[in-house]
């Protein structure tokens, strides 16, 4: 019985700090509030993401392994390529299938709403399987750092996503186009960026990992507020 309840307690660290911001965004959406199936897939779709990404990091990262590089080459490669582009482009991949051409995408802050539900997905089922395999602590400090920077990450394409989005319904399709590759590229640029400083383990890379979480949730921050706030139909 104990067991089990510790279990539980896990499950309820690794979920929670996901529920919360899925809610906040969620609340932010003042036009028209989506559909709770449609807000489902795309946990659902973020989840999937996560096998994904499994599937091209395992061999993004056998590849590296044949290849003679420096570490900062190693580093480099393995952050934002193999890592960031294998869990954003996951992501992206089920966004756009499941949004692109959905009916209730009919207001520019939708596509924030969109991504930040698949990133949180994708940052539920990852927390969970870190919680089980390294504990309590872990939770905590996923809690602060990694759920919420998934979730910039999401803020981020989605902003992108929702320009792209107006574009197309304008007729404008070039810079439609340009803004879909954007909504891949800004969060594959952050992610990498995270994840090779947060990785690099001196105590200058700590400061600058600290400075940079902080500068990135901020400015998350402060665009969904901006994009909530001017929100209108497509």
């Amino acid at each position: 019985m104990f067991f089990y309840s510790f279990d539980l307690i896990l499950i309820a660290a690794a979920v929670i700090p996901a529920l919360i911001l899925l809610v906040y965004i969620y609340r932010h959406d003042r036009l028209e509030p989506e559909s709770p199936k449609l807000l489902r897939t795309l946990v659902l779709m973020g989840i999937l993401s996560t096998f994904f990404a499994i599937v091209c990091e395992t061999v993004g990262s056998a590849v590296l392994d044949q290849m003679y590089l420096s570490d900062t080459q190693y580093n480099l490669l393995m952050y934002f390529i193999v890592v960031a582009c294998s869990e954003e482009g996951g992501k992206y991949i089920l966004l756009n299938k499941k949004t692109w051409k959905n009916p209730e995408f009919n207001c520019q802050f939708d596509a924030v709403v969109y991504a930040t539900f698949v990133s949180l997905g994708f940052a539920l089922w990852e927390n969970i399987s870190y919680v089980f395999s390294y504990g309590m602590g872990t939770a905590v400090i996923r809690a602060v750092t990694a759920v919420p920077g998934h979730a910039c990450f999401g803020v981020f394409m989605g902003a992108f996503y929702g320009i792209a989005k107006r574009y197309q319904k304008l007729g404008n399709q070039s810079a439609s186009a340009f803004y879909r590759i954007m909504a891949f590229v800004g969060p594959v640029l952050l992610h990498g960026t995270y994840d090779y400083i947060a990785t690099d383990g001196s105590e200058a890379a700590t400061v600058m990992f600290f400075g940079f979480v902080a500068i990135m949730f901020f400015t998350s921050w402060r665009l969904v507020k901006k994009l909530a706030a001017s929100d209108s139909f497509i």
